[in-house]
């Protein structure tokens, strides 16, 4: 698959979606969103793939959100569109893990971005906000939704309402992000956390993935209840028979996938 705005790679299991438009310090116009949804597609659909991996091309931003140069041209992402921002940060649901690598700012739609990732890990230069307030409008690709989810509430409105950044250190205290790493390790840590996940039963993985997306919406008797049917429905897989008959034989699991 070729592309202008991202760089699609398939490495073994995992994928490699960078957005790349370094001049534009990645932010997101309606190329790339449209670009970002196809990749996602594939991602989502070929059953080769268990991992995903987002990140940004060059050393200074993740993303910045949405290009407003583009916007202050004309264009809307918002309005008619045919795809969503970044190509899934609403209407696509992906039970595959996805891992954000971000490498700088991650900013706006940068950071809609990175919350709609299952696991995030950033260089110390990292930067993290959602400054769309400043410029008259807010976050529409689900900051204002999954933000407080992620972080404390008094954080959450703070960052929203003023559309001030908070650094690295502060993300990882309250739990933004799993690791801050040095720069010459951020993929490699990436590679790393897909590869463990890899090794894991993939049905397991995307249903335990299923039940969390699914579950934080719900009342919790309401998750438990969901927890449970999809519990009951991997455990008459082959995979779920091949994990404990490996551990009581004390030897590596071979998953299938079935």
């Amino acid at each position: 698959m070729q592309f202008e705005t991202i760089l699609y790679e398939k490495k073994g299991p995992v994928a490699v979606l960078t957005l790349n438009r370094e001049k534009a310090l990645n932010s997101i116009n309606a190329q790339a969103s449209r670009e970002m949804e196809q990749a996602w597609v594939d991602f989502r659909d070929d059953p080769a793939l268990r991992v995903a991996i987002l990140t940004g091309i060059g050393e200074k931003a993740f993303s910045t959100g949405m290009d407003l140069v583009a916007t202050a041209g004309g264009e809307n992402q918002f309005e008619g569109r045919r795809s969503e921002f970044g190509g899934f940060t609403k209407g696509m649901p992906i039970y595959k893990p996805i891992i954000a690598a971000i490498n700088g700012f991650c900013l706006a739609g940068g950071l809609e971005l990175a919350l709609t990732c299952d696991i995030r890990i950033c260089v110390p230069e990292a930067r993290f906000g959602l400054p769309e307030v400043r410029w008259a409008i807010m976050p529409g690709a689900g900051g204002t939704q999954r933000l407080p989810r992620a972080i404390p509430q008094a954080w959450a409105n703070y960052l929203i309402l003023t559309g001030e950044q908070m650094d690295a250190e502060t993300a990882l205290r309250l739990g933004l992000v799993s690791h801050v790493v040095p720069r010459e390790e951020l993929m490699d840590r990436a590679m790393q956390i897909a590869g463990i996940i890899c090794e894991r039963g993939p049905l397991a993985v995307r249903t335990a993935k299923e039940a969390i997306s699914r579950g934080q919406d719900m009342p919790l008797d309401h998750g438990l209840a969901y927890e449970g049917v999809l519990l009951a429905r991997l455990m008459g897989t082959e995979d779920a028979k091949e994990g404990p008959r490996a551990f009581a034989e004390k030897r590596k699991p071979e998953y299938h996938g079935r």
